[in-house]
């Protein structure tokens, strides 16, 4: 059942990395980040949102490791972790937050937990 629920998750991982690498001005605009002055927001978008998750769930599918896994685990946890403290210091859509990083909090949790003995 774990190599079921690690592929399944880390496929997760390359699809929603694939919005932000394939579509980074729809990923843009659903969390609020349109670029208004500059298109770097867009590299931004394909690199840190987009081929980041891509190539770190493909690596996971590739390694099929536990650690591999585990690292994608760790990988969420700081994006959780990000969105936690912007909640307190930046004041963002709380709704989008919560839902947002309840996502990768789930996806850590699993990760880490499902994959470190």
């Amino acid at each position: 059942m774990t190599d079921i629920l690690n592929i399944a998750a880390a496929l997760l991982t390359i699809l929603f990395g694939c919005f932000g690498f394939l579509a980074p001005r729809y990923t843009a605009s659903a969390l609020n980040l349109a670029p208004t002055t500059s298109t770097m927001g867009l590299s931004e978008m394909r690199a840190s949102v987009g081929g980041l998750f891509v190539v770190s769930g493909a690596a996971a599918l590739w390694l099929n490791e536990p650690l591999g896994f585990a690292m994608l685990g760790f990988c969420f946890a700081g994006a959780a972790l990000g969105r936690g403290v912007s909640l307190f210091l930046d004041n963002p859509p709380v709704a989008k937050v919560l839902v947002f990083g309840g996502i990768e909090a789930v996806l850590a949790v699993w990760f880490l937990f499902g994959n470190l003995a």
